[in-house]
């Protein structure tokens, strides 16, 4: 399986280098998105709702706004109701009107969130302030049922979206640049990057018009007034940038035992050895039968084995690997598995002989 999953990326690893957009390799610093949290409550569930404290204290609230109160001391049970975060998350220039997509999140033991009404809750941002007010039908990709002891779901049931369910209710302020400048913030830091988009920007708009800071700002010198600074950004976002060398990374994966590598990695000549240790341990059930008038019980006996495997491990010689091909051949040739694999290829590293930058995830 690695052996085919990484042969299906070299097509795409030995793609010849093309230009990007700018507006893929880098943002408008203070063009950003802004997130945005809320409590409520979701009604109508059919009996799969939460019987938590906090829902029902959160019940008997809503309903007092409402003029109803409840006497002291009555124990509110209702499981058509059930506690839920909600998140959103608003762009950047979005303005009061516009509506946002909202997922609800159950906070308490609710079943399921399906066929339930989100009642109006304010989404605060990280100031405290109300920035949209959410309410809608929940919409829960999923299904499930149960019927004597059994059970069988579907997808997750606690978790939900409202499509255009909150409405923005205050515009974030968003500043284009200080002064006579905007700055570019490239998605990676990339000195190489940073250069070239500084140089094509200057050809383009002309010399002494952008100058990177370090290896992910550029500074640019952009007009004054609101409207022609505006299109002076679309026309730098549209400018092609020829994309930078790939630094050479291969991706670990401890759990799942993936390993991704790009077409920068190479191999220099090494020899592996790699044994491997197995423990296998089987149990047993029998039967102690006591003799004949022996006023004895049966009794169940368990018996355990043990059984310890140490196979001496075979020294390969792995070549000079300068393509991508290559080094998935002489990995091959191992014959090892992933999770094997994962603690060769941090040894091959120690050694200096795998030439790329390991990531484990």
């Amino acid at each position: 399986m690695l052996a085919a999953v990484l042969v299906g990326l070299m097509g795409f690893c030995a793609l010849p280098v093309q230009a990007e957009r700018l507006r893929e390799l880098a943002s408008i610093q203070g063009i950003r998105q802004n997130q945005l949290l809320g409590y409520g409550l979701v009604v109508g569930l059919d009996g799969t709702g939460d019987q938590t404290p906090f829902t029902t204290q959160s019940t008997i609230n809503m309903l007092q706004q409402f003029g109803v109160n409840l006497p002291v001391g009555v124990n509110l049970q209702s499981k058509n109701v059930a506690a839920v975060v909600v998140t959103a998350s608003m762009g950047a220039f979005a303005q009061p009107g516009q509506t946002l997509d909202v997922t609800v999140s159950s906070l308490g033991n609710a079943k399921s969130l399906r066929g339930g009404t989100l009642l109006m809750t304010p989404l605060k941002g990280a100031d405290g302030q109300i920035y949209a007010m959410a309410q809608g039908n929940v919409v829960v990709a999923g299904a499930g049922g149960a019927a004597n002891g059994g059970k069988a779901q579907v997808n997750h049931l606690s978790a939900g979206r409202i499509a255009g369910g909150a409405s923005v209710e205050r515009a974030v302020a968003t500043s284009l640049g200080q002064g006579d400048y905007v700055a570019l913030e490239l998605r990676e830091g990339d000195f190489i990057a940073a250069t070239r988009v500084a140089e094509v920007v200057n050809q383009r708009f002309g010399a002494g018009t952008a100058a990177a800071q370090n290896g992910r700002v550029i500074q640019v010198r952009a007009p004054l007034p609101h409207d022609a600074r505006v299109s002076f950004i679309s026309e730098l976002e549209a400018l092609e940038i020829k994309a930078s060398p790939v630094a050479a990374k291969v991706v670990l994966n401890a759990r799942s035992g993936s390993i991704v590598m790009n077409q920068a990695v190479t191999l220099d000549p090494c020899a592996v050895t790699h044994g491997s240790l197995s423990i296998v341990i089987s149990s047993a059930s029998a039967v102690s039968q006591p003799a004949a008038l022996s006023q004895g019980q049966t009794v169940e006996v368990k018996t355990s084995q043990i059984e310890i495997k140490s196979e001496p491990g075979q020294v390969v010689l792995l070549p000079r690997a300068a393509l991508l091909s290559d080094v998935v051949k002489a990995l091959n040739s191992m014959g090892v598995t992933p999770q094997d694999l994962l603690a060769i290829l941090q040894a091959m590293k120690a050694a200096g002989a795998l030439r790329a930058e390991l990531e484990i995830i």
